[in-house]
């Protein structure tokens, strides 16, 4: 198992190109299942969780050929399974994206309850009761998710009592080859869903209200669709991520390849804080602060301030003056990084879903590990700063969504090695 050394103190500077998303990828990867053509993906992020939803599609029977690490070639019109085994889909959570595509497509699929990240309740019962909604008998069976719809699905009103992403895309994606008209209410805006609705809408299917929380969808009653390239969009996580690697280290750095929209809340959360930033086209830059201020935040979906940030800035808050205040919303265990924080010598203190974090203290390098994919890059970004060296643990958490992490922080000029653990 790898673990990565870092030495703090180095000062930053440089250029970071941004990759694709990863959370657009993997439900743009699931939706090949509708497709009935030869379908070319570029700029897939080079990470664990695209590979992992990749060996799946190809255990369904899809053909996938990789023409280098971000650009596939995947041909889905023969698929012989319709069974998303407990191997593969134990190891990501996004895995459960598989079974509106193939419940609508064949009427019938088991897809195995889904592993992942251990940051909390993030329930498939939604799901569940929308593909009820468009007709579909479902039971769990021995851990695994058993769906029928022998007449395939019909279109329905789905009303989400909760804005739940993967729900959103699950069921556009089966609402796609619905008999029908489906209407979702209370759905996800996230630009990942916005995507995959300009995806399926390019293909032929009749999508509206794309980015706003009412989506209303023909379906093409099981007929395959033919999808044109897609490019995955810029990834705004690793963007924000890197934009906190300045931050925390009060440096210049750029970013290209990115989508300054997606970033609003992010952006304008660090020019309170005291950053410049400046935007131009899909280039952003960040500069040094004269003062950083203690901020709050408080986490929601999107447009609102992503919980897949929330980490980052309460490493960087370390670095702030004052007392900055972080309230998480979404997810109730999404502070297990705070005792690895304060093993580094942060000051932070917890009380129900807020956590209130005393800047200005000094880090020192300590081991710490790490507890799931965001918190694991929180722990690089304090590393950065604390004097002497940090060494993360179970760093597999951060290969699972972002490319080549310590090769990009090593090209601004950090000291990072990953190693094997004796």
């Amino acid at each position: 198992m790898d673990y990565l050394k870092i030495t703090g103190g180095k000062p930053l500077k440089g250029e970071i190109k941004i990759s694709g998303a990863k959370n657009s990828a993997l439900p743009i990867l699931a939706s090949t299942l509708l497709c009935k053509n030869l379908l070319k993906i570029t700029n897939l992020p080079d990470v664990a969780d695209v590979k992992t939803l990749a060996k799946l599609l190809e255990h369904l029977g899809s053909t996938i050929e990789w023409v280098n690490a971000n650009e596939l070639l995947v041909q889905s019109d023969r698929i012989i399974h319709t069974k998303a085994v407990y191997d593969i889909v134990r190891k990501m959570r996004a895995s459960i994206l598989v079974l509106g595509p193939l419940l609508a497509r064949f009427g019938k699929c088991e897809v195995s309850l889904p592993g992942g990240c251990a940051i909390g309740a993030r329930p498939v019962d939604l799901h569940i009761k929308a593909m009820e909604k468009m007709g579909a008998n479902i039971s769990i069976e021995n851990g695994y998710i058993v769906a029928k719809a022998p007449n395939g699905l019909k279109g329905n009103d789905i009303i989400f009592d909760k804005i739940t992403v993967t729900g959103t895309e699950n069921i556009l994606m089966a609402a796609a080859l619905a008999h029908g008209e489906t209407r979702i209410i209370n759905a996800a805006k996230e630009p990942e869903v916005i995507q995959l609705c300009e995806i399926l809408q390019t293909a032929g299917i009749e999508i509206k209200g794309i980015g706003s929380n009412e989506l209303y969808i023909r379906g093409s009653d099981r007929e395959l669709l033919e999808f044109k390239e897609i490019e995955v969009i810029p990834d705004r996580i690793e963007a924000g991520t890197y934009l906190c690697a300045g931050a925390i280290s009060n440096s210049e750095i750029i970013l290209k390849n990115i989508i300054p929209k997606h970033l609003e809340v992010i952006i304008g959360k660090l020019k309170e804080i005291g950053f410049n930033i400046t935007e131009k086209d899909d280039i952003l830059c960040i500069k040094p602060a004269n003062k950083r201020k203690a901020f709050e935040i408080i986490t929601t979906e999107y447009p609102g301030f992503p919980t897949d940030m929330q980490a980052q800035f309460m490493a960087l808050a370390t670095q702030c003056e004052g007392s900055s205040s972080i309230e998480e919303r979404l997810f109730e265990n999404r502070f297990m990084h705070v005792s690895e924080l304060q093993r580094l010598g942060a000051k932070i203190s917890l009380k129900g879903n807020v956590a209130k974090i005393t800047g200005g203290e000094k880090l020192i390098g300590a081991d710490v590990m790490a507890t799931d994919l965001r918190a694991s890059s929180a722990l690089v970004l304090a590393g950065l700063v604390a004097q002497g060296q940090t060494q993360i643990h179970r760093i597999y958490h951060l290969d699972r969504g972002y490319e080549g992490l310590e090769e990009k922080l090593c090209g601004l000029g950090a000291d990072i090695l990953r190693l094997k653990e004796n």
